[in-house]
């Protein structure tokens, strides 16, 4: 099991992708503190989680809205105490927010898309870092989105926020890589949760055409794995990815399963980051392919 007498607290895990890596971390052997807003759901996800966990192995839930300093405080000492300690943080919550023109939007919609996605996961790691420098090493993981790497017209909180939680982990990385305190991003894929049903539902009038029309194909062909982003999640939690920091990696286009072996090569490269492209660079590629 990779993630054997591991301890994790895996947030946005009721359901969708946060339910998926908590589902992965558990069968890898983890004890894990889940958390989200919607109490009912938890409960349902920690009951459904008890029935595969390894014996002697801890489920528990606690409900927190991470847009909420005091919560997410709550959230590592409980988890900390209960669990008795905790390696890995994966900062998954996250919603789409309000869709549609800029100067239509609802602004406290709006704010509150910032407040849960980018705040909020910032909130996570700020709480969960000193227990990590006492500790000498602990693994933050945080999930990213579509818009953190290209422009999402009338999704303008979401891509900014997911945009914004890339470049902070990068930023977070090079702040305690002196620490042993990796920090990862993950960039899923286009999985079939509750965020395509939000988009289903908004219509091409708030998301636009050529999006709505991509949503719809991607229900008809069943999106992107969440396992396979769970998989990526429990590989970067575990031994076998120790040091390995500061990148942002697609689950579904990046040869990552063997991305320790290659990593130094690029550790201090832009390759897997939020890199701007000079145009000198550009010439030179077109230059190695003609």
């Amino acid at each position: 099991m990779k993630l054997l007498n591991k301890k994790a607290i895996i947030s946005g895990a009721s359901k969708g992708l946060g339910s998926a890596i908590a589902q992965a971390y558990v069968e890898a052997g983890a004890s894990v503190a889940i958390c989200a807003r919607n109490k009912t759901q938890l409960l349902e996800k920690q009951a459904e989680l008890q029935t595969v966990a390894p014996v002697n192995n801890k489920i528990i839930a606690i409900p927190t809205d991470v847009s909420s300093p005091e919560q997410v405080q709550y959230l590592i000492k409980t988890a900390e105490q209960e669990l008795g300690g905790v390696d890995i943080l994966v900062a998954n919550a996250g919603i789409y927010g309000p869709k549609g023109p800029l100067e239509s939007l609802d602004w406290q919609a709006w704010s509150d898309a910032i407040d849960i996605n980018l705040k909020g996961t910032v909130l996570q790691c700020r709480a969960v870092i000193p227990l990590f420098k006492k500790q000498k090493k602990g693994k933050i993981i945080i999930i990213s989105g579509g818009g953190a790497t290209k422009p999402m017209p009338n999704f303008s909180a979401y891509a900014a926020s997911k945009a914004g939680i890339v470049r902070f982990s990068e930023t977070l990385a090079n702040e305690l890589r002196v620490f042993n305190i990796d920090v990862m991003a993950i960039s899923p894929g286009a999985i079939n949760t509750g965020f395509l049903d939000e988009v289903l539902s908004a219509g091409p009038e708030n998301v636009g055409d050529k999006f709505y029309q991509v949503s719809i194909e991607q229900a008809k062909a069943g999106g992107s794995s969440p396992e396979l982003a769970a998989d990526l999640s429990v590989y970067l939690a575990s031994d076998a990815a120790d040091g390995i920091t500061g990148k942002l990696i697609s689950a579904v286009w990046d040869p990552w399963s063997n991305l320790h072996e290659y990593y130094p090569e690029i550790a201090m490269k832009d390759t897997y980051t939020l890199r701007r492209i000079k145009p000198e660079n550009c010439k030179k590629y077109e230059e190695d392919i003609s």
